[in-house]
């Protein structure tokens, strides 16, 4: 009897692990981070393709480190949330075969201050939050140096500068590397911080409200990832197409006027 009921617990498990797994082909799961860039497949990119048949599933992460994986092992059929500079570095390190699909407009990288109302009220000691993640502080240390709060080695990569390219803290200001998404919480106490877009929109700050504001370069536009091998399947080309379109071009212009077009809606207005 135990035999026959060990087998028959087995057949279950396996039954229900089947039906787990069992994908309807019509469903896309996508993940993003909370905030605008779920917004954006709400509000623009899920209607569209509903209208295609699809079903469609959102999952809101809060870091940058699990989506890739998620999506690597199957868990997602696409994520949103990177830059191709962040998702070449992370799939090499990595070795997770991902790749771009298509981009998104981009709500760019600022700096935000609750306690001081410009940036010329840096002064000896000022703290300055950061994101932690590589490529987004090489961001942030490319616009202090600009700001000429830092200076940076001379030949420093922009893309791949780190606080050990600091040659000079011309305002002897203390740097605060901190998770992306701790930064908004970190404008409690530090002075200025610089805060990626998702994640100040997510925490009720306004673009608009920021002190300086990166002008985004197509190495650091958000897209759409996806695995390789999925790169030409229909769902993928059919995610690509909704954000091409100009129904999105519209959703664009009424819920998020001040973030960074694409190459594919630019060429859309002057269409027009």
């Amino acid at each position: 009897m135990n035999t026959r009921r060990h087998l028959l617990l087995a057949a279950v498990a396996a039954a229900i692990s089947f039906s787990a797994y069992a994908k309807d082909p019509k469903e896309i799961v996508i993940g993003t981070s909370s905030g605008p860039y779920a917004d954006q497949i709400k509000l623009g990119i899920k209607p569209i393709l509903e209208k295609q048949g699809y079903k469609i599933k959102l999952v809101e992460f809060n870091d940058y480190i699990q989506p890739n994986y998620a999506l690597a092992e199957g868990s997602l059929d696409a994520n949103v949330f990177q830059h191709i500079i962040y998702l070449t570095k992370f799939s090499t390190d990595h070795k997770l075969a991902l790749s771009e699909l298509v981009k998104i407009p981009t709500a760019p990288i600022a700096i935000y201050s609750k306690k001081h109302k410009s940036l010329n009220e840096v002064k000896d000691g000022t703290t300055v939050a950061l994101p932690n993640d590589p490529t987004n502080q090489a961001r942030a240390l490319v616009l202090l140096d600009q700001l000429g709060w830092i200076k940076l080695r001379e030949k420093t990569d922009p893309i791949k500068a780190s606080e050990r390219d600091i040659a000079a803290n011309i305002k002897k200001i203390k740097l605060l590397p901190l998770e992306a998404a701790q930064l908004p919480r970190s404008l409690q106490d530090a002075d200025y911080a610089f805060i990626n877009g998702n994640y100040a929109l997510a925490s009720g700050l306004k673009l608009k409200d920021a002190l300086l504001t990166e002008k985004i370069s197509p190495a650091y536009a958000n897209l759409v990832a996806i695995r390789t091998a999925d790169k030409d399947k229909q769902f993928a080309r059919d995610i690509a197409a909704a954000y091409r379109s100009r129904e999105f071009l519209a959703v664009t212009d009424k819920y998020f006027p001040d973030y960074a077009k694409t190459d594919d809606q630019l060429a859309l207005e002057k269409a027009k």
